[in-house]
């Protein structure tokens, strides 16, 4: 549908159900008012695909357009997706949240680990954001030599005192924690694609294999210089200068974010990085979160699970939710980011996960909606894209109407 939105005549593809015009409108507007470049939005409610809107480009440089069946880096909004086979798992009766790590896996217990539940772990309050020993691709491939390397690991401080945002790390212990508690040893990117992407097909992988064409996948474009001086908070430039801050040892060395992007294209294929590689479509996300939303009778999931996903997080013994890698509040829980503190997203028994340039993913119970907003032209925000947030603030709006 070719819409006059501003300066500019904008083309949007797919389509909304009655009720939900002003969401096309506002992903629209993204185009002629808010510098979007190409991207797409889904949103499930009770089931139902109401939302599924596509448009701009997907390749910046080629000018080639986003389609329906595009996918993208979404960074972080990764995390949310890894979190999904560990709440299989504990579905299962594989896994207790408020088990000891150890319990599954013997050799975490080293450096005073042994205290450490999986709750805390998945709450980014163990204080293993950072590694010590050098990990790059051929470690991470290696998920054996990997584990070794994980268990050595020691925390930053005394586990549950304090929070940290775990950016790469946390992943890796997810998957090492579910390969000892499935039956079959599978890595949570294989787990993910068995018994979440493949029953659902899901446009979705956490580890992208060969058999995907460069064609079917976004370009990411990096924010503008105007942004990047002037929008990015000034703690964050500076922490990400200093070797010895959360942020640089969590994000930017050993191994980094870097790493996740081949710089011929853009996708590293067959290496998992389940808190930050994971790719796919809208479409795919949404239909995720929108079963998780709704019930998950078509992955078996138990209610009991899901009522643990949508319960408040739990903080850190010290009381508060103050992260030292955002130095402002920010609520985990069980692998997942649950609104609160700087971070506000659909109701209080919401989860789901944002990434780093404005893509987020989340279910929300309440209102029964699976919710995916991805791009290819990275943002400045850290607690929400302005695009993304008129999108959400549409749908809202729509429900509220409904």
């Amino acid at each position: 549908m070719l819409l006059v939105t501003g300066r500019e005549r904008v083309d949007v593809h797919g389509r909304v159900s009655p009720g939900f015009e002003a969401v096309r409108q506002a992903f629209a507007d993204n185009f002629t008012r808010r510098h979007e470049l190409g991207g797409a939005c889904c949103i499930y409610h009770h089931g139902e695909k109401v939302v599924d809107l596509w448009g701009g480009v997907r390749d910046k440089k080629t000018g080639e357009p986003w389609e329906r069946d595009t996918m993208v880096l979404v960074w972080s909004a990764s995390k949310g997706l890894a979190a999904m086979p560990l709440a299989l798992a504990h579905s299962r009766g594989w896994l207790d949240y408020d088990e000891r790590v150890a319990t599954y896996w013997p050799e975490f217990a080293q450096h005073g680990k042994h205290t450490i539940t999986v709750r805390q772990l998945l709450a980014h309050q163990a204080g293993l954001f950072a590694f010590d020993e050098p990990v790059d691709h051929r470690v991470v491939a290696d998920l054996d030599r990997l584990a070794i390397i994980l268990a050595r690991q020691k925390p930053a401080w005394e586990p549950g005192t304090r929070q940290a945002y775990h950016a790469i790390t946390l992943g890796f212990y997810e998957s090492e924690l579910l390969r000892r508690v499935d039956p079959r040893h599978r890595s949570l990117g294989q787990f993910f694609q068995d018994e979440i992407a493949t029953p659902l097909a899901l446009d979705v992988y956490i580890r992208l294999p060969q058999n995907i064409p460069n064609g079917r996948l976004a370009s990411l474009s990096p924010p503008r210089v105007f942004d990047m001086l002037w929008r990015f908070p000034p703690r964050l430039v500076l922490d990400s200068m200093n070797h010895r801050s959360v942020v640089y040892r969590a994000l930017l060395s050993n191994p980094g974010c870097a790493f996740v992007r081949d710089p011929a294209y853009g996708y590293v294929r067959d290496v998992e990085v389940p808190s930050g590689g994971a790719v796919g479509s809208a479409q795919g996300i949404a239909r995720a979160y929108g079963v998780f939303a709704n019930g998950g009778r078509e992955l078996g999931i138990q209610q009991a699970t899901l009522n643990l996903l949508a319960a408040p997080a739990t903080p850190p013994c010290s009381g508060t939710f103050y992260d030292d890698f955002f130095r402002a509040s920010v609520h985990f829980s069980l692998g997942f980011f649950k609104p609160g503190g700087v971070w506000r997203f659909g109701s209080v028994r919401s989860f789901g996960a944002p990434g780093s340039g404005g893509a987020l993913g989340f279910a929300d119970p309440d209102a029964g909606i699976g919710y995916a907003y991805v791009t290819s032209q990275m943002g400045t925000a850290l607690t929400g894209d302005p695009r993304e947030v008129a999108v959400r603030d549409a749908v809202y709006n729509a429900l509220g109407g409904a």
